[in-house]
C-alpha cells in the first residue's frame, strides 16, 4: 500500500491554510491533476460531506467518489475517495507554527490499490512523493501569497 507524509512550514496563520484546503473549490489552484472538486452535498464541510474529485493525469481522466471522514475547524481535515482500482486517503493535520502567523503543515496520502489497479502499485509508489511534494509546494505559495 503506497504511503507519502510531508510537513511543510507555512508563512501564514493555520486558519488561512485551512481556509484554503477546507474549500472544495480551490483544489485545481494547488492540486495538479485535479480539474474539479465538487461537494455534492452543499454546505460547508463537515465529515459525511459527499465529494467527487475530477482528475486528469495524463491523457487519462476519471472521477472518485468521496467523502470528508474527520474535520476539525484549522486543525484538521480527511477525505477519502474511492473508484474501481483503489481507495486513497487524503489527510491534513494543521498546527499552529513558532509564530502567530506560521503554520506547520503536514500531508499525508495513503492509496490502496484493489483488482487491476494491484498493477500500477510500483509506478504509484515512485509518483507519489513527487505528487505530494509539489501539491505541498503549491498550496504553500497560495497560502503566503495571501490569495
Amino acid at each position: 500500500m503506497p504511503d507519502y507524509s510531508h510537513t511543510e512550514t507555512v508563512n501564514a496563520s493555520p486558519a488561512a491554510v485551512f481556509a484554503i484546503l477546507d474549500d472544495v473549490t480551490r483544489a485545481p489552484e494547488w492540486l495538479k491533476r485535479c480539474t474539479r472538486l465538487d461537494n455534492l452535498s452543499g454546505g460547508p464541510t463537515a465529515v459525511g460531506t459527499r465529494l467527487k474529485y475530477h482528475y486528469k493525469d495524463g491523457n487519462r481522466t476519471g472521477v472518485m467518489d468521496g467523502s470528508v471522514v474527520a474535520r476539525e475547524q484549522d486543525r484538521k481535515l480527511t477525505n477519502r475517495f474511492t473508484d474501481k482500482m483503489m481507495d486513497v486517503t487524503v489527510d491534513f493535520d494543521v498546527a499552529p507554527g513558532a509564530t502567530p502567523d506560521q503554520t506547520t503543515l503536514t500531508h499525508t496520502v495513503t492509496i490502496d490499490t484493489k483488482g487491476f489497479g494491484k498493477v500500477f502499485t510500483p509506478m504509484i509508489r515512485r509518483q507519489l512523493p513527487g505528487q505530494t511534494t509539489d501539491a505541498m509546494a503549491e498550496l504553500k505559495r497560495l497560502a503566503e501569497s495571501g490569495a
